[in-house]
């Protein structure tokens, strides 16, 4: 079993991926232990909020740059379906949820989480397209 994907694309997919989500991790402990120990105000409140979306943002560009470069018709495709079943399982979540939280009283969930939806959806989603192939 290999580790890293058979195309130059991917492994390139992977190579700009890792750093980006290392980068994520850093600016989100940077964030919470700002907020946490020195407790900014002012304009830095905005700043130290947004930093953390930056690699997330960032992590959507690589994924296009992924599609652009990827040469193989097949790779492309499951990716583009799986990124639409993780855009449809994430706006299906969040629009129920907030249809709990407006009727039922649910408890209120971060629209944060609403990027994590995506992308769990886009992973489940994956090997399920991949087998409807074989």
């Amino acid at each position: 079993m290999q580790c890293l994907p058979a195309t130059k694309a991917g492994r390139s997919y992977i190579y700009r991926l890792a750093p980006t989500m290392l980068v994520y991790l850093i600016f989100l402990f940077i964030a919470q232990w700002t907020f946490r120990h020195l407790h900014p105000g002012g304009p830095a409140v905005y700043l130290l909020a947004i930093l953390p979306a930056l690699p997330l943002i960032g992590s959507l560009a690589i994924v296009g740059l992924y599609i652009a470069e990827e040469s193989d018709e097949f790779e492309r495709s499951v990716l583009v379906q799986s990124m639409l079943w993780g855009l449809g399982g994430a706006l299906s979540v969040g629009t129920i949820w907030g249809s709990l939280e407006d009727f039922a009283h649910a408890p209120h969930l971060s629209t944060f989480y609403v990027f994590l939806f995506f992308w769990i959806f886009m992973g489940i989603s994956q090997p399920l397209i991949r087998q409807r192939y074989q």
